[in-house]
């Protein structure tokens, strides 16, 4: 520590003037940053950069270059640089563009619902009623299952067979044979479809019901005060309040469900005839075909879709934001 020495003087002094009171000398301490204290730092950032370097970027890096190599383990003698191949070869295939259009429609279908639904079950969690805890236990406890799992429980459920959803439906006379939905291209993205909308819920519920806790009553009781109605209060208080905690959830959610494979896997295995596959189950299937090198083209395809998305989205959304105020 050093210390630095400043003279400051209450008045100032004029030539022929009489002496004042003496200087008041003042003393500021500053802590100066020696290379002892940045090997210190670095001895404790150390576990965490060698952890992420390895088990992040490491994996990351080589699965890259591979997607530039011949990588396939049925000849693994030849793994030769062969530049872009692997991504003519993804963008000549039609199967691609199916599972674009079958990822577009799995993202927007899952969106959408999950941020209705799980906004109105914010809005009604945030209101104080006896044994709100246990619902709130209720409603949050889909998110501490294992996305695999939802993807077997409802397969059973959507079993054309002894399915409890074609049971029930026989039941209350909506249907008069069992609808195989899993088997039939045209329900079987509804079912996978419905499966994440009832597991990302929550996702939505948990993050919506803590922004409203910010939400001042003032502004509530202001706009009572005033006359406005529950749905006035939604669109000009509580909306515009935390817009851009739902701005940020919603990309958070979109990246999200973009790379989640786990309910389509367990039910469907992206099919029937690819009609499920998104670009994250086409990219396993790829990988247990054993072609390393076209499934990392894939993954850099994804991250490429991605990371154009999100500049757009974060632009829009700012651009929105700078109007508004």
């Amino acid at each position: 520590m050093t210390q630095t020495l400043t003279e400051t003087l209450e008045r100032p002094q004029t030539a022929g003037a009489p002496a004042g009171p003496p200087a008041r000398i003042r003393y500021s301490r500053k802590r100066s940053f020696t290379m002892r204290k940045g090997l210190t730092i670095l001895g404790f950032m150390a576990p965490a950069i060698l952890f992420v370097a390895v088990f992040i970027y490491y994996p990351m890096l080589s699965g890259s270059q591979m997607a530039f190599r011949n990588w396939n383990l049925s000849n693994l003698s030849d793994t030769s640089f062969v530049g872009l191949k692997n991504f003519q070869t993804i963008f000549a295939d039609p199967v691609f563009y199916t599972v674009l259009r079958n990822t577009a429609v799995w993202v927007i279908g899952s969106i959408i619902p999950q941020l209705v639904i799980g906004f109105a079950i914010a809005l009604w969690l945030r209101r104080k009623f006896r044994f709100r805890g246990l619902y709130q236990a209720l409603i949050f406890f889909p998110w501490a299952i294992s996305g695999f799992l939802i993807g077997i429980l409802f397969r059973w459920m959507f079993n054309s067979e002894f399915g409890v959803i074609n049971d029930l439906l026989q039941k209350a006379g909506l249907i008069d044979t069992p609808i195989p939905w899993l088997a039939d291209p045209t329900t079987a993205m509804i079912a996978v479809t419905i499966a994440n909308v009832w597991y990302g819920v929550t996702f939505f519920a948990i993050m919506i019901l803590a922004a409203l806790q910010s939400v001042p009553d003032e502004l509530f009781e202001a706009a009572a005060l005033d006359g406005a109605g529950k749905v006035r209060t939604l669109f000009q208080i509580t909306i515009p309040y935390i817009r851009m905690t739902l701005a940020l959830t919603i990309l958070l959610r979109v990246i999200w469900i973009f790379n989640f494979p786990d309910i389509i896997w367990a039910m469907t295995g992206g099919g029937p005839a690819n009609q499920t596959h998104i670009v994250t189950t086409w990219m396993i299937q790829t990988t247990q075909r054993g072609d390393y090198g076209m499934a990392s083209a894939i993954g850099l395809i994804i991250v490429a879709i991605l990371i154009v998305f999100s500049a757009f989205y974060l632009m829009a959304i700012r651009e929105k934001k700078a109007v508004q105020s």
